[in-house]
């Protein structure tokens, strides 16, 4: 029986997997849903750096190696905890994400925490700006209950873990490792995602060796919230593929 470990976005949370774990316990594989350090009641780590957040992951998986599925910032985790431990990683599955944010130090990112950070700044709610923020990253075939959840999931965030989150995301860069990813890999990218772009989830993809990649049509960076079915179908048969 294979453990399959979903990770959240940086709006998100365990919740955010809601329509994914019934599907995957009743197919006969152990589930579970993490809350990154911070995020639903955990402890935070520090500094919150990607190798503390990493060695929190590790530290989750336990013994036995794990099918890491991360969303967005999730995938940054995933692929993170796969250049340093990849003998806890059985598989990979990276959904609407990266292999890198862009750097620090780049105009992009200095332009992406100002903008994400702001709202808080100017004293409006983790709700307020999820009411905002969702609608925007859905797609043109999404199911209407998906963007209502991701609302909520990203109501919960802690504004502090938020902010802390979004800077760890510009710190991000894998590119150098794709190359290195030895074990089965899905990628699933959304045809109407604008922060995750299919074209460079399909370059990611075409640099990782026997790496499958799916596209999902009409589908936003809200993904597996997005449109629930087709990624639970897409994720089953890959898991089918590549049985233990």
């Amino acid at each position: 029986m294979s453990t399959l470990l979903f990770l959240h976005g940086v709006g998100g949370g365990h919740a955010a997997w809601d329509r994914q774990l019934p599907y995957f316990a009743r197919r006969g594989h152990r589930v579970l849903a993490w809350d990154q350090p911070g995020y639903g009641g955990t402890e935070p780590v520090e500094p919150y750096d990607l190798e503390q957040v990493a060695a929190a992951l590790k530290r989750h998986i336990g013994g036995e190696p794990a099918i890491l599925v991360g969303h967005s910032m999730g995938g940054f985790v995933a692929q993170e905890a796969y250049a340093r431990f990849p003998d806890c990683i059985r598989a990979l599955v990276l959904c609407f994400t990266r292999a890198a944010f862009g750097g620090s130090g780049s105009d992009f990112a200095r332009q992406f925490i100002a903008a994400r950070i702001a709202p808080l700044d100017e004293g409006r709610t983790m709700a307020e700006i999820a009411a905002q923020l969702m609608p925007a990253m859905r797609g043109t075939r999404s199911d209407p209950a998906g963007l209502a959840l991701a609302e909520r999931v990203m109501a919960a965030v802690p504004p502090e873990i938020y902010r802390k989150a979004v800077r760890l995301l510009t710190t991000f860069d894998r590119r150098a490792q794709l190359a290195d990813i030895r074990v089965p890999t899905l990628l699933v990218a959304g045809s109407d995602d604008r922060i995750a772009p299919a074209a460079a989830m399909e370059r990611m993809a075409q640099k990782i060796p026997g790496a499958e990649y799916v596209l999902l049509e009409g589908c936003g960076h809200l993904g597996p919230m997005d449109q629930p079915d087709p990624f639970n179908e897409a994720l089953a048969q890959f898991l089918e593929r590549h049985k233990p």
